[in-house]
């Protein structure tokens, strides 16, 4: 069975050789955009293309605001602060994630709260969060108070996995109703959609990533997105280092992060935006490629959720159990197939195992049987 997938991929990506997991398309007005850059010695902090960008991303997702960062993390850690995390407060969030989610509640020296999944999205389950609220929490003063450490929880921080909505509209319900500030890591998920709104606008704050891995890139970057003027402000001051505009004075208000991209990489974005919606229908026509084929060989292929039209960032099958998973994956990569689990869950990470941790057996069965399969946009 594992040399007829194998021989699927090479004929799916008409590769001889190799096959990456995710890689970027130069197929539009990035050279042209990059030598305009150059050209003009407008590489750094000087030129057009960020305010372009910014522009061009807001419009797209129909929100006021949007302010690049020089990568996701960055503007994960950005969103908290302006969300007023702070030293000792907690924040909810998913095990079944990358690292940096977990990485900026600590930057804040705040710590994490690992809640469920939800098999049927990979995002986090608003049953298991509305559960640990109801039982662990009460509500002071307009603030959430967890009864077992007796300190604020200040944020929620699901993530719309591998570009999969989760059921964020009833947990922004949730999140009004206990006083927390709902952040949404949608990293991944540029340009799907839940209930036909976009993913990363139903929170008070959202976050993308252009890493050089996602659907489309500045080579690293990141963005947040907001409807809320004075949160925007605040954001784009503190990550220009929180400097007060003057033509050559150098006054700082506030400890402030060298956090904004430069023109260079946001160049290279404008061009990918360019070709967003086609990149998606590409990544859409591959996925149900893949569902109709892994359906003939009963393997589970993951489909998008209800409600949701999802941009498919990382396709998923889900193998028996851990084992054949290992098994499947020395086979395909020996093979020059990249393929690769799931995260290890953050909760199991020995730098965050002392956290709050619920019932995350929904997690633990994802985990062990999740293999992520090649996922770029076919070059016709």
């Amino acid at each position: 069975m594992f040399n007829t997938i194998t021989d699927y991929f090479f004929d799916t990506f008409r590769n001889s050789e190799f096959i990456p997991l995710h890689e970027p398309r130069f197929i539009g007005n990035e050279k042209k955009y990059l030598q305009e850059c150059i050209e003009t010695n407008s590489v750094s902090s000087i030129g057009d293309f960020v305010d372009k960008v910014e522009d061009k991303i807001s419009k797209y997702l129909g929100v006021n605001h949007a302010i690049l960062t020089v990568n996701g993390t960055a503007a994960l850690h950005l969103s908290l602060i302006l969300a007023n995390v702070n030293q000792n407060d907690e924040v909810i969030t998913q095990p079944l994630t990358f690292v940096a989610t977990c990485n900026a509640i600590q930057y804040c020296k705040a710590q994490p709260i690992f809640i469920d999944v939800d098999k049927e999205t990979m995002g986090m389950s608003p049953k298991s969060l509305i559960s640990f609220l109801e039982k662990n929490t009460f509500i002071k003063d307009n603030k959430c108070i967890n009864k077992i450490t007796n300190k604020i929880i200040r944020a929620c921080l699901p993530m719309h996995t591998y570009g999969h909505p989760c059921k964020i509209d009833l947990i922004k319900k949730i999140c009004d109703e206990h006083c927390i500030v709902l952040i949404e890591d949608a990293a991944e998920s540029l340009g799907s959609t839940y209930k036909k709104k976009f993913s990363g606008t139903f929170g008070q704050l959202g976050i993308i990533s252009f890493n050089g891995n996602k659907i489309i890139t500045a080579g690293g970057g990141g963005c947040i997105i907001t409807n809320d003027l004075n949160l925007a402000k605040k954001a784009k001051h503190l990550a220009t280092t929180a400097r007060i505009p003057h033509d050559w004075n150098y006054i700082h208000d506030d400890h402030g992060y060298n956090y904004r991209m430069p023109n260079l990489n946001a160049a290279l974005l404008f061009a990918q935006l360019e070709r967003l919606e086609e990149f998606i229908e590409n990544k859409r026509k591959l996925a149900k490629r893949y569902e109709i084929f892994f359906k003939s060989i009963n393997i589970d292929f993951f489909t998008e959720p209800s409600d949701a039209r999802s941009n498919y960032w990382l396709n998923c099958i889900f193998l028996n159990d851990k084992e054949q998973r290992n098994q499947f994956l020395e086979y395909t990569n020996l093979k020059g197939i990249m393929t690769r689990p799931a995260w290890k869950l953050i909760n199991e990470l020995e730098i965050f195992n002392n956290c709050q941790t619920m019932n995350l057996k929904n997690s633990k069965f994802l985990a062990d049987r999740i293999v992520n399969i090649p996922s770029s946009v076919r070059v016709k």
